[in-house]
């Protein structure tokens, strides 16, 4: 039984020595950080979770780009522990619900305590605030072993799947045995850069919590100077973004779940690299390098090769090159798995889903047809027709 007043839960009523269930959904804006520490203690106990489901990352992206009063915050608690949490934002006037971190976010998941995620996740389905026919739920970039997932199959109304991003990955092994990934001549040139790089003398520098909101600024001023005359992504060049930047990262490096390495050569700041680390997974979120960098040293083999070893350090078994398929990830041949989109709606009867379902399908169609006849338009206008 879902029960909202004022935020207060109520159990759901049970046989003596049974677990009590409950369920409750929280709406004020500063919910996340008033349950930060709860809610990162279920993240610890989530198997999926990544650092997008951090309270640090949700709540600094809540405070920079939420509407207020559109937070929607469903908590599933046994016997009083949290044990299911779901961070949505309403979307348009008509009931519908997505997943907050729109563009920014890499993996969209729920949270759900591994001793008891199957009942945990059918409680949550059962939890979700989709009961007219024109309510409905879309979560972007799920991945296939999301969390989620276990919600979506317990779901009783209608349910909608797509594909979405493409994210690549690869082992957490030593440099030499990605380099037997590759062929033949590429291998050797790798080696070679690789060798180039360890001669150089470049230091690699670990940022502490306290040193994040200067290091971040520097990454974001290397950034500009690194894509500007390519094109940089334009919601980078916000204060906004560097504010949730800012608050996140620090959050992140202060409780582990992120490194920010500095590149320094002969004495200046060369590069900056923000390393997002969770026990399934170490991955590449963002960087910045001075474009005279380029002409000593092989930019994307030095960033890859401290994100490696970073990833190694800490007994992670994947380093996930994120969304995206960039030329500098394609030289590693890494493995590439699909990222979904859900759409869910109330009953059978569910227009409003069905409709969201059929903007979606269209809007994928149109995307491929960009990708695959008029590769030469920007990418500015392929992002506005994924969104």
């Amino acid at each position: 039984m879902t029960t909202e007043i004022s935020g207060i839960s109520l159990p759901s009523q049970t046989g003596s020595g049974t677990p009590r269930w409950s369920a409750e959904i929280r709406r004020e804006d500063d919910a996340l950080e008033q349950l930060a520490d709860e809610w990162d203690g279920l993240a610890a106990r989530c198997a999926t979770a990544t650092p997008f489901q951090a309270a640090c990352w949700l709540a600094s992206w809540w405070r920079q780009y939420g509407t207020p009063g559109g937070l929607v915050l469903i908590l599933v608690r046994r016997d009083e522990r949290l044990v299911g949490a779901a961070a949505l934002q309403r979307r348009g006037p008509f009931g519908g619900l997505t997943n907050l971190g729109a563009g920014l976010v890499d993996f969209t998941d729920v949270l759900l305590d591994d001793s008891c995620a199957d009942r945990a996740a059918a409680e949550l389905a059962a939890a979700l605030p989709l009961h007219r026919p024109w309510h409905s739920l879309e979560l972007r970039e799920v991945h296939p072993e999301a969390a989620v997932q276990q919600v979506y199959r317990h779901w009783r109304g209608r349910g909608h799947r797509f594909e979405d991003s493409l994210c690549q990955y690869l082992p957490a092994v030593p440099m030499d045995e990605l380099l037997k990934r590759l062929p033949g001549k590429t291998a050797q040139r790798s080696r070679v850069k690789l060798r180039k790089n360890a001669e150089v003398g470049v230091q690699v520098l670990t940022t502490a919590a306290e040193e994040v909101p200067e290091v971040v600024r520097e990454l974001l001023r290397l950034h500009f100077e690194q894509w500007q005359e390519r094109g940089i992504t334009p919601e980078h060049r916000t204060e906004r973004f560097a504010a949730h930047l800012t608050d996140s990262t620090r959050g992140l490096v202060a409780s582990g779940r992120a490194a920010l390495h500095r590149f320094v050569l002969d004495g200046e700041l060369v590069a900056v690299n923000l390393v997002l680390l969770c026990p399934s997974f170490g991955g590449l979120y963002m960087y910045g390098a001075t474009p005279v960098l380029r002409e000593r040293v092989d930019i994307a083999g030095l960033l890859f090769g401290a994100a490696l070893d970073e990833v190694r350090a800490a007994d992670i078994p994947v380093l996930s090159l994120l969304r995206g398929q960039e030329p500098y990830k394609q030289r590693w041949r890494p493995d590439q798995r699909t990222n979904q989109r859900l759409v869910l709606g109330p009953g059978r009867l569910a227009p409003w889903a069905a409709a969201r379902a059929v903007r979606v399908r269209v809007r994928l169609a149109l995307v491929h047809q960009l990708r695959t006849r008029m590769p030469g338009l920007k990418r500015a206008l392929l992002a506005r027709m994924r969104g």
